[in-house]
């Protein structure tokens, strides 16, 4: 069943990890699917195994034991850990003696990896990753093994994460879990209830993260905006970014996942008096009717997601929105999808990202009748995507003449650059090429003042050749 699901097989980034460590001959190569959540707990496990003496290399084809981090939360994502599962799993034919599934595929499909999949050693669920070590030792002996059903764990403070990410930025993960229960998602019942880490752990972490040279923190959770409701019986995202802004080093601080019915007055006073915190906010808001949107078990209407998103661009003018949606959700109707169109057209978010709707066992939306078909999924999504580049296009040509602060993140060529603005996720976002002097490195924050630009990314020149 699950080889099924393999397609053909995509090139395999190699994370850089820098210098391996001192200690056993065994060489360790992570691979991290899925969301930038995943990737923090792939980093997490790394922080393990080189605290154990295990040595980390960024190239799996020298390595004794591969771990695929993957994701489970939809079927293209299903389809490409279990893509790189098999192609990982190949090297078997030459130095690799182990291969161990971790994460939410694992946590969902343990035993049938191991019985469809021999190359597989162990699996991992996503609240046993402080087992990496015991499971690198067993599997090394011919042990073939699971961990799997403590969804609910909570992680240890005592390790430190080997970043995978350039040195420059960094996730920050203040919780994890979900306790909202979306009737098309499965993640509740692969990472547990919602859990949020004390805020002096989040701290201590900003803190080394910067002395490491850090300078941008992305705030991320499967809900950020419900940060502390758990421990201190409140909603503590105002004042944890109050205190990540006090951070030396620290030059930016992004927060992802803000679900709309949390955004109180209090998180946008938060964010209009920290100048670290870049005024941009991924909300997502998946729907805009209202029939569909209580379908989803959503708690917000359309009307309460308008006045909330009216309210944060009147309050901070250069607001940068994100959003994602789902179309084709079981029982959408034209006149819903026309709906969701128009609210597209209206509130004109400068970033957005649609999914066609995933039909998930174990999912209350799997058993929901009138299914849409596939066809009619990809031709909304189709028209909303380019709707939205109308709207990004005519967005980015309103930046033309302004100066706005860029990170470098790559060197293209002599005295060329491609940055990031404050409005720039990595990964997910657009960026801005930049020409100036050949001086600078990714990392480098300089002004940039804008000439050009196209549908998703904005061209300019250095202004301020002084920042490094």
């Amino acid at each position: 069943m699950l080889y099924d699901k393999g397609i053909a097989l995509l090139e395999t980034g190699f994370f850089n990890v820098g210098k391996e460590a001192d200690g056993m001959s065994l060489k360790v190569y992570m691979e991290s699917l899925g969301c930038a959540k995943n990737l923090v707990d792939s980093e997490l496990m790394l922080g393990i195994l080189k605290e154990n003496g295990y040595d980390v290399t960024e190239d799996p084809g020298e390595a004794q034991g591969i771990i695929v981090n993957t994701c489970g939360f939809i079927e293209a994502a299903k389809e490409e850990s279990i893509e790189h599962i098999l192609k990982l799993g190949a090297l078997k034919d030459r130095q690799l003696k182990t291969l161990v599934v971790a994460g939410c595929l694992g946590e969902r499909y343990a035993k049938d990896l191991l019985e469809e999949l021999p190359e597989i050693n162990a699996v991992v669920g996503t609240g046993d990753y402080e087992k990496i070590v015991e499971v690198m030792t067993d599997t090394l002996e011919g042990k073939r093994l699971h961990y799997v059903g403590n969804v609910d764990q909570i992680f240890k403070e005592s390790h430190k994460r080997v970043l995978t990410t350039p040195g420059y930025t960094a996730y920050l993960k203040i919780s994890d879990g979900c306790d909202n229960f979306c009737t098309y998602c499965i993640i509740p019942k692969l990472r547990g209830k919602y859990r949020s880490r004390k805020m002096e752990d989040i701290l201590r972490e900003a803190r080394e993260l910067a002395e490491a040279g850090v300078k941008e923190l992305i705030v991320i959770a499967q809900d950020t905006t419900r940060y502390g409701i758990d421990l201190y019986d409140e909603l503590k995202l105002p004042e944890l970014l109050d205190e990540l802004n006090k951070v030396r080093g620290i030059e930016w601080i992004r927060v992802l996942y803000a679900y709309p019915e949390m955004i109180t007055r209090e998180l946008i006073e938060s964010i209009k008096r920290n100048e670290k915190v870049c005024k941009y906010l991924d909300i997502p808001v998946q729907h805009a009717s209202n029939r569909v949107l209580k379908r989803m078990n959503r708690r917000t209407s359309k009307e309460e997601v308008t006045e909330i998103l009216t309210r944060l661009r009147r309050e901070i003018p250069d607001m940068v929105l994100r959003t994602s949606l789902i179309v084709g959700f079981p029982g959408e109707e034209e006149e819903d999808f026309l709906e969701l169109y128009e609210f597209v057209k209206d509130m004109k978010f400068e970033r957005l990202g649609v999914f066609t709707y995933s039909r998930e066992e174990d999912t209350p939306a799997y058993d929901f009748k009138d299914q849409i078909p596939e066809s009619l999924k990809e031709e909304r999504q189709k028209q909303i995507m380019e709707l939205q580049q109308q709207i990004s296009k005519v967005k980015n040509e309103e930046k033309i003449g302004k100066t706005l602060l860029a990170i470098i993140d790559e060197k293209l060529e002599e005295n060329e650059y491609l940055g990031r603005t404050r409005g720039d996720a990595p990964e997910i976002d657009g960026g801005i090429y930049i020409k100036g002097r050949n001086d600078h490195e990714p990392g480098d924050m300089l002004h940039v003042r804008v000439t050009g630009a196209m549908e998703y990314d904005l061209i300019g020149e250095m202004t301020d050749e002084s920042g490094k």
